[in-house]
């Protein structure tokens, strides 16, 4: 929780100092969810995630490697950012809250991740048995299992 909010605040000052003679007050937690996907991108680099690309009219649903996603939704929100400098208004959207809340998770997972306050252990119950095993991702591997066991 003091992650998501510590992105959200970082993110309404990004807001703030863009913006700083706005009269429109900016409200939401797009920021915040921002610093979640730029944590995502520095914990699970590895990770696939399904998306929908619109092709016309039609929508084909694939899967994307997450830092080809997530940096193609960087670049789109740095480019709608960089435009609305120009504009009165930016249709409602604070897009830079959005680049500075996406930037603090980065930095902010970058610091803490060896430290797995971000990474916690995934719990599974094992098939059959009532005894459950906690694993954590395993970081620098190269290859094989990326899952270590921390005890039953």
């Amino acid at each position: 929780m003091a992650f998501y909010l510590f992105a959200g605040v970082v993110a309404s000052g990004a807001h703030l100092v863009t913006n700083i003679g706005s009269t429109i007050p900016t409200i939401g937690a797009s920021g915040a969810i921002a610093g979640v996907m730029g944590a995502y991108l520095i914990l699970y680099p590895r990770a696939k995630v399904l998306t929908v690309l619109p092709i016309f009219f039609f929508f084909q649903m694939i899967i994307l490697p997450a830092p080809l996603y997530l940096g193609v939704w960087f670049l789109l929100q740095s480019f709608q950012g960089v435009s609305s400098f120009g504009s009165v208004e930016s249709a409602g959207v604070a897009w830079w809250a959005h680049i500075g809340g996406f930037v603090a998770g980065l930095v902010l997972a970058f610091l803490l991740g060896n430290r797995h306050h971000l990474n916690p252990p995934v719990r599974r119950v094992l098939p059959n048995t009532q005894h459950s095993r906690s694993y954590r991702l395993r970081r620098g591997h190269a290859r094989g299992n990326n899952l270590c066991a921390r005890g039953d």
